[in-house]
């Protein structure tokens, strides 16, 4: 286990994928209780492409913002200490790459299994991961880098 002061990570209050996980999870666990079809059973050809092309798309968003960390010399575990500003790749698009492709990965699922309450799960999810992961990365940033974080959130949208 890596042992870290507090100032030093940005104390989010859990990884990000555990609770898009945790999300998932009870979503189908509510599904399998009491089935709801996100969308009619005639549209399982689109929703299933639909729901592969998420996956992929998050998937791939995903492996380039984890190369293009590596690449600045730093990395995706914010259990651990940034040791650079990374602005480009994905970055330049969203502050958040990763986790908007865990949200398309996790609305891809949600597609392809046709249910409904992994959907209504989503924003509690997001306001977990907003709460309790991004605003506490944002301070930590912001402490770390200063005034070129401040200038990158004033360039770059927190999402899209």
């Amino acid at each position: 286990m890596d042992d870290y002061t507090a100032h030093e990570v940005a104390g989010v209050i859990a990884p990000p994928p555990l609770i898009y996980a945790a999300g998932l999870g009870l979503g189908f666990l509510l599904d399998r209780m009491r089935p709801a079809a996100l969308l009619p059973a005639r549209t399982r050809g689109p929703r299933r492409a639909a729901g592969g092309a998420l996956i992929a798309a998050g998937a791939g968003m995903s492996a380039w913002a984890v190369r293009t960390m590596v690449r600045a010399g730093t990395g995706p575990n914010p259990r651990h200490p940034a040791t650079a500003l990374v602005v480009d790749g994905p970055f330049q698009y969203t502050r958040n790459p990763l986790y908007l492709s865990l949200t398309a990965i996790y609305l891809g699922i949600a597609l392809l299994r046709n249910a409904l309450w992994p959907v209504l799960m989503l924003p509690a999810v997001l306001a977990v991961i907003r709460r309790g992961v991004i605003e506490r990365e944002e301070r930590y940033l912001l402490s770390r880098f200063g005034e070129s974080y401040r200038a990158y959130q004033a360039r770059v949208r927190r999402w899209v």
